[in-house]
């Protein structure tokens, strides 16, 4: 499968998909871990992550696909949403927790 097809799939398998450094467990970078732990204090129960660091093609073709150059990549609902910073920006605001018990509906 082509690279931007695997993305693709990914991207549109899954309610909640965060392409991060690392694992929910052990995140490799502090933005990673921030983004986890505001998806987790958002109530992101169904969260499919992909560990970028163990998957250098999508590490390195992600950024085309989605036009946002850094990681990590937050996606509700096969959109892009954005990294760490929008991520916890829309946690304290609240709106992180209703876009993810939204997605988790459907």
């Amino acid at each position: 499968m082509p690279i931007q097809e695997r993305i693709q799939a990914e991207v549109t398998g899954h309610p909640i998909v965060l392409f991060m450094k690392g694992t929910p467990q052990f995140p490799m970078c502090g933005f990673s871990s921030r983004a986890v732990q505001a998806l987790k204090t958002a109530g992101a129960s169904q969260l499919h992550t992909v560990n970028v660091l163990e998957e250098p093609e999508i590490r390195a073709n992600l950024p085309r696909y989605s036009d946002w150059p850094t990681f990590p990549q937050l996606f509700i609902n096969g959109e892009l949403i954005g990294g760490c910073d929008i991520t916890c920006e829309l946690a304290e605001s609240g709106e992180l927790a209703r876009m993810i018990t939204e997605a988790q509906k459907a």
